[in-house]
């Protein structure tokens, strides 16, 4: 029995390993990668600590090797939804009972098995699976998880902790509960760190949860459920299903005991799923948590004083890295007129260094997009770009998907601030670029605030504190994480919490106790040691003869 108040390990943020010819590290992620691929994996759902297989399969191929089969995984129905569900809430009792601190440890134990023996299989399963750079899988599989797991464990510990004040005769207590019923987790392809964080963080509150990852990010999240089952997660507390999203909502969303969503996907399918909820609304127990990250069309913009090749890194990254496969990636970008040639001109140097094609040659900057259906959407964009005779195109435009699905890396100029490719979310690996009269620039922070619907990320580059102050009041509402000097992506797990409002989302900052306060419902408790016994107040008592003679004038 628990005598103790317990400080759980102070978190730090997992170091990020280079990868560089001849390392450990990269000798093993080379050996994995040749493993995964000789294998063909046959990938079923768990529900309740077993594997559902339905015959059902469905193909896995790598983005940049869509001729190349690396499994078949098992696509589910409305059963196995409600399957999942019944699991999950037959798991919630005993889950919700047990003392926090043997959640914690569970989650404690599957990042320190991540930040050993699983890395390797995590980041090789991202890459093929998602088509990442060593670089970008290990800054997402394996560090961003491993920091999620430590600090969102960290950060339950402090919420515990928090504790009303108490009068003399009594004690005042504050315990925080798992939500009434199963959350459901929904979760994007592009960082496997999302998939694993959207179901733990919740879980490890004493949650249960039913997970639907996108069918593009399944080959890594089957290794994740195996690094959840070797941490100890119990069974039914974690299920992960393999349903079209319409088929999931029409059994979750209908069902009763439905708690809350954390959800990180496009900005018109959560918009459909909180109109969904709202019309469902007097079906549940409790009002639902709606938690979500979606969409972004994120901006760099840069004042006259600012730096020119810092700028131009900051674009060549913050656009490019991942294929702009990043709600983060900058995708608008303003420029002042006396810095614009000389920063796309270092812009254009970079782009001419990239080296594109397969994951496993690790000296390629760029990779394939995520499948078919983005490429196609995005070669209509550049097709229509290049037919503009409004705009033109200074580097990239190619693409060709006859081996993989490869987007060249594309900078677009345009002499309209409202160009569609300004205002609409792209997803890919193009960036657009409009210059301003560089005296301009608060003009120009109008503009910026009021193109796009979505508030998500943002950066300003200058020199002249004045301007980024004037940047940073002006577009005060237009990013929930704001870069002075930097690139808007590549936030930090207890350093930089994520998220966005407006089109972007609910802005609940994962990777803070923000997001943990999300997946509790507290219940205060007030104890009186010596109860009183007489319903009277001292205001009731009989007045004193001096003050009835006083009243009457004596």
């Amino acid at each position: 029995m628990a005598n103790a108040f317990f400080n759980v390990p102070l978190p730090i943020n997992e170091p990020v390993k280079g990868y560089a010819p001849d390392s450990p590290e990269r000798i093993e992620l080379l050996k994995t990668l040749k493993e995964f691929k000789q294998q063909e994996r046959d990938i079923a759902m768990h529900i309740g600590g077993q594997e559902v297989r339905t015959g059902k399969l469905v193909r896995m191929s790598p983005p940049h090797d869509h001729k190349h089969t690396l499994g078949h995984f098992h696509r589910g129905d409305a059963s196995h939804v409600q399957q999942a569900i019944d699991a999950a809430l037959a798991a919630r009792t005993e889950w919700a009972e047990l003392p926090w601190e043997q959640r914690a440890a569970i989650f404690l134990k599957a990042a320190d098995l991540l930040a050993g023996p699983y890395r390797a299989r995590l980041n090789a399963a991202t890459m093929l699976g998602q088509s990442k750079n060593a670089f970008q899988a290990e800054i997402d599989a394996a560090c961003e998880f491993i920091d999620f797991l430590r600090f969102n464990v960290h950060y339950m510990s402090e919420l515990y902790k928090q504790q009303p004040a108490s009068s003399p005769g009594m004690w005042n207590r504050l315990e925080h509960r798992p939500l009434e019923g199963f959350i459901f987790a929904l979760t994007p392809f592009n960082f496997t760190a999302i998939a694993g964080n959207l179901p733990t963080s919740a879980a490890m509150l004493g949650n249960v949860i039913v997970w639907k990852p996108a069918d593009t990010q399944i080959y890594s999240a089957q290794v994740l459920m195996e690094l959840f089952k070797e941490a100890g997660v119990p069974d039914g507390v974690i299920n992960l299903v393999y349903v079209d999203g319409p088929t999931a909502g029409n059994v979750i969303f209908q069902h009763p005991d439905f708690a809350g969503i954390h959800f990180t996907g496009s900005t018109g399918v959560f918009q459909h799923i909180w109109k969904t909820i709202g019309e469902n609304i007097s079906k549940y127990k409790t009002y639902p948590r709606i938690v979500g990250e979606t969409g972004g069309k994120d901006f760099i913009v840069a004042h006259k004083s600012a730096k020119a090749k810092a700028v131009a890194v900051g674009i060549s990254r913050g656009a490019f890295e991942y294929q702009g496969q990043k709600c983060s990636a900058a995708s608008r970008v303003y420029l002042p007129s006396n810095l614009a040639d000389e920063i796309l001109g270092y812009v254009k140097e970079d782009l001419a260094s990239f080296k594109m094609g397969d994951v496993e040659d690790l000296s390629n900057f760029i990779n394939a997009v995520i499948d078919e259906k983005s490429f196609d959407k995005l070669a209509k964009y550049l097709d229509a770009a290049k037919a503009d005779s409004s705009v033109e195109i200074i580097a990239g435009g190619g693409y060709d998907k006859s081996k993989g699905y490869f987007i060249e890396p594309t900078v677009i100029v345009t002499k309209d601030p409202k160009y569609v490719t300004m205002c609409e979310e792209l997803f890919g690996p193009v960036v657009t670029v409009y210059v301003y009269e560089a005296d301009k620039f608060e003009e120009t922070l109008e503009v910026v605030d009021q193109t796009s619907p979505y508030a998500l990320t943002g950066a300003v580059f200058s020199q002249d504190r004045y301007a980024i102050d004037l940047a940073t009041r002006k577009l005060v509402q237009a990013a929930g994480n704001f870069y002075i000097n930097d690139k808007p992506t590549g936030a930090v797990v207890g350093q930089q919490p994520f998220g966005g409002a407006r089109a972007s989302g609910t802005n609940d900052k994962a990777g803070s106790i923000l997001n943990l306060l999300r997946w509790v419902s507290p219940r205060t408790i007030k104890e009186t040691f010596v109860p009183v016994v007489d319903y009277r107040y001292p205001f009731l008592g009989a007045a004193p003869a001096e003050d009835l003679n006083r009243d009457k004038g004596i």
